[in-house]
């Protein structure tokens, strides 16, 4: 019994964190051609946003966590808004990476995901996207956000333990690349509505306040990390 149960083990560790081949080239083109179809038309992308904005306050929640910060809870709005309160000291370097955490969370998550994906652990990345999608479930505070994530993770484990290689290869390729592409447009929105007034209490604007570092700095921060991560993940996807 032992004997086979370590077998079973050693299997399921193979199976989770073993490499799997590369897709072929023009899988790696056609999946960042069908992201950017979920990201460009605006009818589709209110819909697609939903998938940022569970990385963007996961962000918050997880640095507030880390940096010994009281997480509330997070709520998940079907118009694509989020809402991420935690308790602690309301200035210093704590509550400063986690008000940064959100614009900057789906781009660093894509370029990890690309890092995984360039060395072949598709099946790796899948699992840990699953993971932390059950981590973030036990966040939520709002019956719509709680939805949003279970769908989502339940996605992730369909096709991690139903899916072929290629098809688990397709879809982690799709993935990464919305986080790498669709991490870029929110920072361009943020600052097309703080230009005609409007998000006068965005993470940006909280940011400005705590560090006395004006809000377009931060805007410019936001534009560098996400721009920077998609080159950077491209170029891991591309094999370049």
């Amino acid at each position: 019994m032992y004997v086979i149960a370590s077998t079973g083990a050693a299997d399921l560790w193979d199976r989770v964190f073993g490499s799997q081949p590369d897709p072929d080239q023009w899988v790696v083109f056609a999946t960042a051609a069908l992201a950017l179809a979920a990201i460009v038309p605006r009818n589709i992308w209110r819909l697609s946003r939903n998938a940022i904005t569970i990385a963007h306050e996961g962000g918050h929640g997880i640095v507030a966590l880390l940096t010994g910060r009281r997480l509330d809870g997070i709520r998940l709005h079907s118009d694509t808004s989020g809402l991420t309160v935690s308790r602690g000291k309301p200035s210093g370097l704590g509550m400063i990476l986690t008000a940064a955490a959100g614009y900057t969370a789906p781009p660093l998550l894509g370029l990890g995901g690309a890092a995984l994906l360039s060395a072949g652990h598709i099946t790796a990345l899948l699992w840990l996207a699953t993971a932390l999608l059950v981590a973030l479930l036990v966040m939520i505070r709002n019956a719509y956000g709680a939805l949003t994530v279970i769908v989502t993770g339940g996605v992730f484990v369909l096709v991690s333990w139903l899916a072929g290689p290629q098809v688990q290869a397709a879809f982690g390729y799709v993935v990464v690349w919305f986080l790498l592409l669709g991490g870029v447009r929110p920072a361009f929105e943020l600052q097309s509505k703080r230009r005609r007034g409007g998000a006068g209490d965005s993470d940006a604007d909280q940011l400005s306040r705590l560090t006395h570092v004006p809000a377009g700095m931060w805007l410019f921060f936001f534009h560098a990390v996400s721009l920077c991560s998609l080159i950077g993940g491209g170029r891991w996807l591309l094999g370049l």
